[in-house]
């Protein structure tokens, strides 16, 4: 039996507008786990829960999707029909890079729009963009909170909802009114991510590349010494497969004396949907035991590299050149500006798979623009990245590039 999930789903939108508690609704897991989270009550890292979606073979469509091993309206067993890795993105305007590093590991997206508020917010707006920019295409959008307002609202709500999305990756998205507070419209909203939402075509004939978002160290304080567990990482493969056992070489490392040196390590534990296995290939959030220290690993240390098999990775890229698409307003804001040109000697920050760094443009010529990174990339020709520049006090999205 395969327990990978087969397709990796974003949830993304304005801060405070129900992407965790929906997760909650269909997974049963609260995503916000760091103590800051519970504390503020906003995500702050990516979130993930890998779910089930299962189908009643005695209850008419949409009743008989649920995520229960046995169906809520007859009892009837259940079905298995996919497995589902929910990437929770936050929505705080602040943290922006954190949604565009999740974004890289989206084959699809669901966008939550709360109803009691006017749409689009600025963060729906930018983080909508944001799916356009990486490259996001399946898209349906989550009309949430339909339980805390009048039907005028809920009316008035989905109009501005349409409106909004024209021209963008989500113009034919359906939009469905839910209540993730009270568990409403659910099988509705897992009937439309399974038809809309499917697994990309994967490779697993190429060499392995596994785009890392999050690094532990799993060793409780004060373990002994004989004890200690090695470093995992967690993430997604984008193609290619693993096996326990096998070499992997993790890139651009860790830095030492202003130099980046690769890490590579034995695979000694695969993990996915909460299962250990032998094998993983692409598909849904996989975590990876090494023999790696684990102060290397600790505190998502690790996040933003790329793992796969010694000696196949790309460059580690310290500068490159990219064509850069801009987009024709900044978005995020409440007062909107267009996007002037890039600068010589401007900072961008940039988004490239799951890493987060600042480029320097050292060079404008002819559309083409160089940058010059603070922290490297691996990184190959033809690869989309998302660039951000300093608008006021915050980084905002002003279009993509591709690397030549």
């Amino acid at each position: 039996m395969n327990v990978q999930s087969d397709v990796n789903i974003g949830l993304v939108g304005h801060v405070d507008h129900g992407k965790t508690t929906l997760t909650k609704a269909l997974s049963g897991i609260w995503t916000d786990t760091h103590s800051e989270e519970t504390k503020r009550g906003i995500s702050i890292r990516l979130g993930y829960a890998d779910i089930e979606f299962r189908k009643c073979p005695s209850c008419d469509e949409p009743e008989c999707y649920t995520t229960s091993k046995v169906c809520e309206h007859c009892g009837s067993e259940t079905e298995l029909i996919s497995k589902i890795s929910f990437v929770d993105a936050p929505g705080h305007e602040t943290l922006m890079a954190t949604m565009l590093s999740g974004a890289a590991i989206m084959d699809g997206a669901v966008l939550v729009i709360a109803a009691n508020e006017k749409c689009p917010q600025p963060q729906t707006k930018e983080h909508l963009m944001a799916l356009d920019v990486i490259g996001v295409k399946d898209v349906i959008v989550v009309q949430n909170k339909i339980d805390i307002v009048s039907k005028e609202r809920a009316i008035e709500s989905y109009e501005e909802i349409k409106e909004f999305v024209k021209g963008t990756c989500a113009e034919n998205a359906p939009i469905i009114p839910v209540s993730a507070q009270q568990g409403a419209n659910m099988d509705v909203l897992i009937q439309a991510m399974y038809n809309r939402i499917r697994p990309p075509e994967r490779n697993t004939e190429k060499s392995a590349l596994m785009h890392v978002a999050r690094s532990f160290d799993i060793n409780k304080p004060g373990s002994n010494v004989d004890n200690l567990k090695g470093g995992v990482i967690g993430g997604s493969l984008v193609q290619g497969v693993l096996k326990v056992g096998d070499m992997i070489e993790i890139k651009p490392g860790i830095s030492n004396n202003n130099k980046w040196i690769n890490l590579k390590s034995e695979i000694i534990g695969l993990e996915a949907n909460g299962h250990k296995i032998d094998e993983v290939g692409p598909g849904g959030l996989v975590g990876i035991a090494t023999k790696l220290d684990p102060s290397l690993t600790k505190a998502d240390s690790l996040s933003g590299s790329v793992a796969g098999e010694v000696d196949t990775l790309p460059d580690v890229l310290d500068s490159f050149e990219m064509e850069a698409h801009l987009l024709d307003r900044v978005v995020g804001t409440k007062e909107e500006r267009d996007v002037v040109p890039i600068k010589l000697k401007e900072p961008l920050m940039i988004n490239c798979g799951t890493t987060t760094t600042i480029g320097v443009v050292s060079s404008t010529k002819n559309n083409k623009i160089k940058v010059n990174l603070k922290l490297p990339v691996c990184a190959s020709p033809g690869d989309r990245v998302a660039l951000s520049r300093r608008v006021g006090a915050r980084w905002r999205l002003i279009g993509y590039g591709i690397i030549v």
